[in-house]
């Protein structure tokens, strides 16, 4: 039977473009802060932008009360945030002088902030059910971007008259990783939430750490990747070749009839998944540890191949990235550093990324499907309380450009995994017939 698609006009009326910088209190914000980029960090130079939705419901919220009330902690909070993540109100910079881009923060930057107001059906996008995936773009910030700079993010505030307000962050890949991203969102959630209050502590898992000395790779790795990007521009050009500038898409943008869904795969549904899993595994693998993470990406993973349809021999790319920040030695399990230590981990790493360029480019040519993740069900992103309760929904809105899945922990805490899909209408048709049956 075929889904209901919604679809709606969204009407989005800007109130406000500003600037938020970090307190003017604090001492380190009126001092320059370089950070390298590690390899790490340079592997994503040019990817898309990551774009996260926070909507919070709530019923009465009039304009009177986003606006005097809620916008102003939001506001001031944010600043009080920035305080501890000083490089996030700065920018990507290439000096003459140096080999490779810095994270760059000068007394006078500060995040981009949008404030809006929209007409959208809050219900429908803050759903399960299935909408026009172009829906959610009007509440996205875009990251300011130039041959000569790039915002490390941005955001926007969106109010949704007696329903609720959506807080919108995009942010530049090559200076956070989902990881940090998501300790950033709960940083500032903690500060608002405990009453901005200057010079507050953030516990130590909400803790930034800088230290880019602990970020030991193959030498040369980071300006080995530089260059591949450099050579992929096409441009003979030293000018253009050093344009920080980032692509707007890894899979060749967001197609106009794209639809949005998300599905949950339940405890119950794991232990059926094992259950069928497990008797098939030669005796040798009897033993083998089946994470939620393997169970979800196999499962989505052929119900999409499935719901693609076509022919039965041809070829499908799948990738996920793994989080070896507990691998450091000294260990550092958070922070902006993206690193890898065990030398078994790098080994081949000097060709992964030219081997993404090969697929990609393979991809814009044929009919290859490319299947990816984004986010983890270990973020916790349904714990990020600004003082008016839980997010009623969290939603990667750059899938619909890269192909990927977004992976969340489920909202009600029952140990399920949350999928997020964007996918065309009749794949969606196709794999919300598949999904339920699969199991």
């Amino acid at each position: 039977m075929d889904m209901v698609f919604h679809n709606q006009r969204n009407r989005m009326e800007i109130l406000e473009v500003t600037q938020v910088a970090p307190t003017s209190n604090s001492q380190e914000s009126t001092t320059e802060f370089r950070l390298p980029l590690t390899f790490c960090d340079i592997f994503w130079f040019k990817f898309p932008p990551v774009e996260r939705l926070f909507f919070y419901q709530l019923d009465e919220l009039t304009p009177a009360c986003f606006n005097s009330v809620i916008l102003p902690k939001l506001k001031r909070s944010l600043s009080l945030t920035l305080d501890h993540y000083l490089p996030l109100a700065g920018n990507l910079k290439w000096p003459p002088n140096e080999p490779k881009p810095i994270i760059l923060y000068t007394p006078n930057d500060g995040v981009s902030l949008t404030v809006a107001h929209s007409d959208a059906d809050f219900n429908i996008l803050s759903s399960d059910g299935v909408y026009d995936a172009s829906e959610l773009h009007p509440l996205k910030p875009d990251l300011v971007t130039s041959d000569v700079s790039a915002s490390a993010i941005a955001v926007q505030l969106t109010l949704f008259p007696n329903k609720g307000f959506c807080i919108g962050i995009t942010a530049h890949h090559a200076v956070l990783d989902g990881q940090t991203t998501t300790m950033f969102i709960k940083s500032w959630a903690y500060i608002c939430k405990q009453g901005n209050e200057e010079n507050s502590p953030l516990p130590p898992e909400l803790t930034p750490f800088f230290d880019r000395s602990v970020v030991k790779g193959p030498d040369g790795l980071d300006l080995l990747y530089l260059n591949q990007w450099l050579a992929s521009s096409g441009s003979d050009s030293d000018t253009s070749k050093k344009s920080l500038k980032i692509t707007t898409s890894a899979g060749g943008g967001a197609a106009s009839d794209l639809v949005r869904a998300t599905f949950e795969i339940t405890r119950e549904d794991f232990k059926k998944l094992r259950e069928r899993v497990l008797p098939k595994l030669p005796d040798s693998g009897k033993e083998v540890h089946l994470s939620t993470f393997v169970l979800s990406f196999a499962y989505v993973t052929t119900c999409m191949v499935k719901a693609r349809g076509g022919d039965g021999d041809r070829k499908v790319a799948f990738a996920f990235t793994a989080d070896c920040r507990p691998r450091l030695n000294p260990p550092k399990a958070s922070g902006m550093v993206k690193a890898l230590m065990e030398r078994w981990v790098l080994e081949g790493m000097e060709k992964i990324l030219s081997d993404c360029f090969d697929v990609l480019k393979e991809a814009s040519e044929s009919k290859l499907q490319i299947i990816s993740v984004a986010g983890s069900p270990r973020f916790g992103v349904y714990g990020t309380d600004f003082g008016w309760g839980k997010p009623h929904k969290v939603v990667i809105v750059s899938i619909d450009k890269s192909g990927a899945i977004s992976m969340a922990e489920s909202r009600d805490g029952s140990g399920g995994i949350e999928i997020g899909l964007a996918l065309h209408k009749h794949e969606m048709n196709n794999f919300s017939w598949l999904f339920p049956r699969c199991v």
